[in-house]
């Protein structure tokens, strides 16, 4: 009896939390040249010209992406989702590397490949139709898209399966878990994010540009007048930055959308022009992005001496986008900070001096490209006829024949064509 107890026992693999391995910090990745030059500094200002500096490079970086147009933006959403989920991972591997599971880090990957291929085959369905059709080789992957995708995941279920190890079932299971929900952190948003950039850039800029306002307007504020602890999971936080950070996002995201509403290359879809076989952002902007009058509020037509103001509808959004950025939004910091205080870390990683890894800097980013995704469809999204043509193009002569009888018939109905007087 006691023998079978402890063969149970085992096999359950009973941890508690203060029994989880110890995970290295991360090395200071800080160029040396920064070090020389900040050497006389005390530590937190050194901190803050390390993440100053940094800051403004990855800024420009960014703004040279933009610069290079929507097919840069996505391979750089692609990048930064590829790296997030190398460093989440990796998190598990450290932690329970002393267990050696077969299989854990390659099954990953290729969970990895399998979910995107799902989705940006999905996208390719949905917003290259007129190309897919032209070549004959990618009808059948298209056809078949959601089929061969749910083989390719069966494949790596069955080899988990077959990877199963005694003694380590459970383990093996917490792991397998820890795969599918970073995969929907990471994969899952991504893809919300170049949804929201094929709406129009501007739905890709500013919501992203408000999140890193806020981290920046909060750290700053924070870091000279913070005095009130906030949140314990983030001892750093203060209610000074959160409310410094919330009005500066709001007043930015205002005046940003306002510049960026002037332009086609920022207010258009995307849409691929398959004859000259690129991106393009030509269109008739919508009522969102024309300038409009709106009477203001008698309090603030005393205040300001204003009966009315001229301003783009789109920038009535962009306050709710700015007040999500920096009243929810700072939710996913505080949700990844308690992530590293479980597994007793610091940072994800140390890919960046000053700042951590990419998933220190986009934690916020993935729960806000989920609700802009949600905000468009719920409030913003109608019909869209161009992609509605689209699919039409793609069916058989007679199903395109039905379809052209069916739409006939019903503007008859309402009047808008005259019965031919043909039988």
């Amino acid at each position: 009896q006691e023998v079978y107890l402890e063969e149970r026992l085992g096999e359950l693999d009973l941890r508690s939390d203060s029994d989880i391995p110890y995970v290295p910090p991360p090395t200071d990745s800080t160029p040396e040249i920064l070090k020389r030059a900040l050497s006389g500094l005390s530590a937190r200002w050194k901190n803050w010209w390390i993440r100053g500096i940094l800051t403004l490079a990855m800024i420009s970086g960014f703004f040279l992406i933009i610069y290079l147009g929507s097919f840069m933006l996505m391979l750089l959403v692609l990048s930064i989702q590829v790296k997030c989920y190398h460093e989440i991972i990796t998190i598990g591997y450290r932690v329970y590397h002393s267990y050696d599971l077969p299989w854990f880090r390659s099954l990953s990957w290729y969970f990895l490949l399998c979910v995107n291929y799902f989705f940006y085959g999905e996208t390719v369905a949905d917003y290259f139709a007129m190309f897919v059709q032209r070549r004959e080789q990618l009808q059948f992957l298209i056809r078949y898209h959601r089929f061969i995708s749910f083989a390719l995941y069966l494949i790596g279920f069955c080899m988990f399966v077959l990877s199963l190890v005694k003694k380590h079932y459970r383990l093996q299971f917490y792991m397998f878990a820890w795969t599918h929900v970073t995969l929907l952190i990471t994969v899952t948003q991504s893809h919300l994010v170049i949804q929201n950039l094929f709406e129009g850039m501007i739905w890709f800029l500013v919501p992203i540009s408000s999140v890193i306002c806020n981290d920046i307007t909060a750290y700053i504020f924070g870091f000279f007048f913070g005095r009130t602890p906030l949140i314990k999971l983030s001892p750093k936080k203060t209610w000074e930055g959160f409310i410094g950070g919330f009005f500066s996002t709001v007043v930015f995201g205002f005046i940003f959308s306002y510049f960026l509403a002037q332009h086609q290359y920022f207010v258009c879809p995307e849409e691929y022009n398959s004859e000259i076989n690129r991106f393009v952002t030509e269109c008739e902007p919508s009522e969102l992005f024309q300038m409009k009058k709106y009477s203001l509020p008698p309090l603030l037509q005393a205040v300001l001496g204003w009966e009315a103001v001229n301003m783009y509808p789109f920038q009535m959004h962009s306050i709710a986008l700015s007040t999500f950025a920096s009243l929810i939004g700072p939710f996913g910091g505080f949700f990844a900070s308690g992530f590293k205080r479980a597994f007793k870390i610091k940072d994800f990683a140390d890919t960046i001096p000053g700042h951590g890894g990419i998933m220190d800097r986009f934690d916020c980013q993935y729960l806000m490209a989920t609700f802009v995704h949600v905000y468009i469809t719920s409030f913003i999204r109608g019909p869209n006829p161009s992609k509605l043509l689209k699919q039409l193009l793609v069916l058989q002569p007679e199903q395109q024949l039905n379809v052209y009888k069916a739409l006939k018939s019903h503007l008859i109905e309402k009047g808008i064509l005259q019965p031919s007087l043909r039988g």
